[in-house]
C-alpha cells in the first residue's frame, strides 16, 4: 500500500509536517510518500491566469502523486480560521484540472495548532468540502496545544491518549 502525505502549509517549520510524518511512521507494512507544498508553488489562481497560462505543470504533478496512491494524510494548518494560502491556490489549480483532485482515495484528515483548538476549524471546513472533492474520508483528529503535547526532538507524541488516537485514526486508512 502507497500512502501519500503532506501538511496543507509551506512553512519550513510546520507543525502540521511534523504531525503528518510522525502519524505515517504509525504505519507498518507501507511504502510513504511525504510531499512538501513548496515543490508545488505557482502564481495565484484566477482565471485570467489560467486562460493566459493554462494547466500549469505543478498542478499536474500534484494531480499525478495522488492517482498514484492508495490512500491520502493531509494535515491542516489553519490561517485566521482556514487554509493556508499554499494549500488553497495548489488545490485551486488542480481542481481546474481534476474538479475530484482526491480521486476517491481513502483519506485521513489531521490539524494541529498551538492552540487549545488545535486547527478545528479548518479540520472542519475540511471535513465539509473534501468528500465533494472526491476524497474517501475514513478518519480525522484535531491534536491541541501541540507545542505541550509533541517533543519535536524526539518527533513524537507525548501524550499517551492523544497517541492513541492517532495511531487509530491513521490505521483506519488500512482497513477495508
Amino acid at each position: 500500500m502507497k500512502i501519500l502525505a503532506f501538511a496543507a502549509s509551506n512553512s519550513s517549520r510546520s507543525i502540521n509536517k511534523q504531525l503528518v510524518s510522525y502519524a505515517t511512521s504509525l504505519l507498518h507494512g507501507v511504502d510513504v510518500e511525504l510531499l512538501d507544498l513548496n515543490d508545488f508553488e505557482m502564481p495565484l489562481f484566477s482565471v485570467d491566469r489560467e486562460d493566459s497560462l493554462g494547466e500549469l505543470p505543478q498542478a499536474k504533478a500534484f494531480l499525478q502523486h495522488i492517482a498514484s496512491a492508495d490512500a491520502v494524510i493531509v494535515s491542516f494548518a489553519e490561517h485566521n480560521g482556514s487554509y493556508t494560502v499554499a494549500y488553497k491556490n495548489l488545490f485551486d489549480w488542480a481542481s481546474r484540472i481534476e474538479t475530484k483532485v482526491y480521486q476517491n482515495k481513502p483519506m485521513v484528515l489531521l490539524a494541529t495548532s498551538p492552540g487549545r483548538r488545535g486547527g478545528a476549524s479548518v479540520l472542519e471546513s475540511a471535513l465539509k468540502i473534501i468528500p465533494h472533492l472526491g476524497g474517501d474520508i475514513r478518519g480525522s483528529l484535531s491534536i491541541p496545544q501541540f507545542n505541550d503535547n509533541f517533543d519535536s526532538n524526539k518527533g513524537q507524541l507525548t501524550d499517551p491518549e492523544l497517541q492513541a488516537k492517532l495511531h487509530a485514526t491513521v490505521s483506519s486508512l488500512l482497513s477495508n
